[in-house]
């Protein structure tokens, strides 16, 4: 069973959980307004290294701090083509600012991805807690759903663990090359 869940409750999420917030990403982009300008500076070759203080991120790497100080653990994995797409190559280097909050990344190359992947992101909060990410055809994120079947949550701890395994730290993984900033 599936219960769709509003972006307030999504957010409560952040909030609740006791350990442990993983998450997949496995899209090519994530097409979000808030971003659409640093993307932009991006890509023009500017980009802004204050971007963590922009209004659309403050909120995030707040809870991020916080949560590093109440010893909880934040984790993604970014399964991404390479040469990356432009938006995972502003991915790779607007991370560097979400790292040195507290957050993990690490990154897989997704030829070398395990095809027992899903083809979808989720966030995984305290390995119980399973929210399936839903995005519509322009890469828009659309109202996400907590997934309530046991043998899915095992299902998606188990995905947790084959990518966490074979990926590499962000600071392994980004380059100025692959960035294309170097």
């Amino acid at each position: 069973m599936t219960i769709r869940i509003s972006k307030e409750e999504f957010g409560e999420l952040f909030d609740s959980f006791e350990h442990t917030a993983f998450r997949l990403e496995v899209r090519e982009r994530y097409n979000v307004s808030y971003e659409q300008e640093h993307f932009r500076r991006f890509l023009a070759g500017s980009p802004d290294p204050d971007e963590r203080r922009a209004d659309y991120a403050k909120s995030w790497h707040v809870m991020l701090r916080r949560v590093r100080a109440a010893g909880c653990t934040f984790r993604r994995v970014r399964v991404v083509s390479l040469p990356p797409s432009d938006y995972n190559r502003y991915g790779l280097w607007s991370s560097q600012f979400t790292v040195a909050d507290g957050d993990d990344i690490r990154y897989l190359d997704r030829a070398k991805a395990s095809p027992e992947l899903p083809d979808h992101d989720f966030w995984l909060f305290d390995s119980r807690t399973l929210v399936r990410m839903n995005f519509d055809e322009d890469d828009r994120p659309l109202r996400h759903e907590i997934v309530e079947d046991p043998a899915e949550i095992v299902k998606h701890n188990y995905w947790r663990d084959v990518a966490w395994h074979h990926a590499v730290k962000r600071e392994d993984f980004a380059t100025a090359e692959l960035i294309g900033l170097g």
